[in-house]
């Protein structure tokens, strides 16, 4: 659900943390996550704690696990001290920043204003579920990668917003852009046949994530099914990888 207004210069954060990109196009990439609060959906197979609190956590080093608390809403300066101390005592250590949520973009007004100074310290991945297109034409010249989820309605429990992910995709078309399928065993092969339409007729050039659900730590989708559906998604001249939450394997944030 969205979260209550906060001052033009700051935005609700839930946790600021350094850890190993599990999912998409820069998986095994060492880098900061900053995780706004609030979210414009509500997936079943989430579990991602995105809501607004009077405090967020910010760890203290990358990587120790150890946490400090800071008053939310988070100041644009607060933020960039504390990732210039991290460039500075880690020069090498992040390949870029994902922002990420709930919905990031539910906050595109303060991101306009963000992004360009947090862009000029690191690259940004923004990770979206590809329903905020107009918000996303706000801040998309900030963006290096935009990773988007197509809402299989399968998995999430609501109706899958078709119309809306194909203009999220133009959108994205000045960024690099990936599409994640969160599948489970019970996804219909005419839900793939439909994304994969959508993707060749909106964003040709995108890379195909499927992503198994993780339940009880482990991959959900029988290894059988997953490359009978990458053979076809491939067949509609998409590229396609398979890739499970590997964050969840490496047991690391």
């Amino acid at each position: 659900m969205p979260v209550p207004a906060t001052a033009a210069t700051d935005l609700p954060v839930v946790e600021l943390f350094s850890s190993i990109q599990g999912e998409g196009p820069l998986v095994g990439c060492r880098q900061i996550f900053l995780r706004l609060a609030g979210c414009n959906l509500n997936c079943a197979y989430c579990d991602t704690d995105f809501h607004m609190a009077k405090h967020c956590q910010v760890e203290s080093e990358p990587g120790c696990e150890e946490f400090v608390v800071w008053d939310n809403p988070v100041s644009l300066e607060a933020l960039l001290g504390h990732l210039r101390q991290w460039q500075q005592n880690w020069p090498h250590l992040h390949h870029s920043l994902s922002l990420t949520g709930g919905e990031p973009l539910l906050h595109a007004e303060m991101l306009a204003t963000w992004l360009p100074q947090i862009s000029q310290l690191l690259p940004v991945q923004l990770e979206t579920n590809g329903t905020l297109p107009e918000a996303l034409r706000r801040v998309v010249q900030w963006i290096n990668w935009v990773v988007m989820d197509v809402k299989l309605a399968s998995q999430t429990g609501e109706e899958t917003p078709w119309q809306t992910h194909g203009e999220f995709m133009t959108a994205a078309a000045e960024s690099s852009c990936s599409i994640k399928l969160v599948v489970g065993e019970n996804t219909p092969q005419d839900e793939l046949s439909r994304a994969a339409e959508l993707v060749v007729r909106c964003a040709p050039q995108a890379e195909i994530f499927l992503q198994p659900k993780t339940v009880g730590g482990k991959c959900s989708v029988p290894g059988n099914l997953l490359l009978r559906w990458q053979a076809l998604l491939a067949g509609y001249g998409l590229s396609v990888r398979v890739v499970p939450q590997t964050h969840c394997y490496l047991a690391v944030l």
